[in-house]
């Protein structure tokens, strides 16, 4: 079996929760959640971290934060994974879509400025899949319509835009430690901000918003997200080891670009735009008209040889939950829609050997042959 996934754990990682056993701290009151917050800010560049239980969870902090208020508008991607649309519509705001650009697979922000409107509140960019959305566009649109934005960098630790790190773009900006990003914590995601006061909230929001001074009494609801000790020291370890991450990545992405250069039928991702070289978080293909086979189809092939795969993200305008509440149904997105239909990926995590690799090539070329 080849999974779509495999992290490295070969650093420090037993070290440090051998340390959080010995002592006694494996929860959130441990020492090396303040220790990672600190570490992943300053790799960042942001003054302040506030670790929590998830990516997802960090989004809801960092919306709810924000004060965002029902009605209130989000300007945002339709390609991505459903997390940040979920956490606006929880506060009661609503998701403003935008199509991607069909190169860098990210969102086309050029479509921003025509979706403005005055209930619009903020902008919500993320990162996808190994290069930056257009950064500077956005804060261009941003500063001109006294607009917030949210940057959700999950998928691109390391990555920078301009030679500045991704993370550091946001009002407020968050990350994901789930196993298949550079670096992982199992669960675990971070909030990032510049301000203070803001730091604050995001911390008391995490800790179901005890009062500073009177445990078990509460002015607003918060959930209980916090990371754990255990979780933390994982993520110390993982961070220690960031830019070999990253440059293994990045020798991941050009060897699948250097065994499959030949296959006509696909598309492959766009190895550097004028603001950033691939970081490859994933390597995702595309399958052009011309193939023999859909996508879904060579993902099936592709399992019977026990190589995992994983579909592209599937728009936002065309989920279910949000076609059900009558939203998006005369809106169409061509270029996220085609690439929910034609767009998967192969095996890319940090922990797969070049041997893996050249079968996962092989076997694909065989299949679409």
């Amino acid at each position: 079996m080849i999974p779509v996934n495999t992290p490295l754990l070969g650093g420090n990682e037993k070290k440090y929760l051998n340390e959080c056993i010995d002592t006694g701290w494996i929860s959130s009151e441990g020492p090396f959640v303040t220790r990672f917050e600190n570490e992943f800010a300053n790799y960042i560049g942001r003054n302040y971290g506030v670790a929590v239980a998830n990516g997802s969870a960090a989004l809801d902090i960092a919306i709810q934060a924000l004060d965002l208020q029902v009605g209130d508008e989000v300007i945002m991607p339709t390609f991505t994974i459903i997390s940040p649309a979920a956490s606006i519509v929880r506060v009661g705001a609503i998701p403003v879509l935008v199509d991607s650009e069909c190169d860098t697979w990210n969102m086309d922000v050029t479509q921003i400025e025509a979706k403005i409107t005055q209930r619009t509140k903020a902008i919500l960019v993320v990162h996808i899949y190994g290069l930056p959305v257009e950064m500077d566009a956005v804060l261009l649109i941003a500063k001109k319509y006294n607009l917030k934005i949210i940057e959700d960098a999950a998928e691109l630790h390391g990555q920078t835009y301009k030679g500045k790190k991704c993370g550091t773009f946001g009002d407020i900006s968050i990350f994901s430690f789930y196993p298949n990003k550079h670096i992982t914590t199992g669960e675990g995601g971070m909030v990032l901000v510049d301000d203070k006061k803001l730091s604050e909230r995001c911390k008391s929001l995490r800790n179901l918003c005890f009062m500073p001074h009177r445990r078990f009494v509460h002015e607003e609801i918060g959930w209980n997200y916090r990371m754990t000790n255990l979780q933390a020291a994982l993520g110390v370890a993982q961070l220690e080891q960031i830019d070999k991450f990253v440059n293994r990545k990045r020798e991941i992405g050009s060897l699948y670009n250097e065994l499959l250069k030949n296959v006509k039928e696909l598309e492959f991702p766009l190895a550097s735009t004028d603001s950033a070289e691939n970081i490859y978080w994933v390597y995702g293909l595309i399958v052009k008209e011309s193939c023999p086979l859909s996508a879904l189809e060579i993902c099936a092939e592709l399992g019977k040889t026990q190589i995992g795969t994983r579909p592209f993200f599937y728009p936002m305008h065309l989920q279910p939950v949000f076609r059900n509440k009558g939203w998006y149904l005369n809106e169409t997105y061509p270029v996220a829609e085609r690439m929910a239909e034609k767009g998967f990926y192969l095996p890319s995590g940090l922990g797969i050997t070049d041997e893996e690799i050249k079968i996962v090539a092989k076997t694909l070329k065989e299949i679409i042959k």
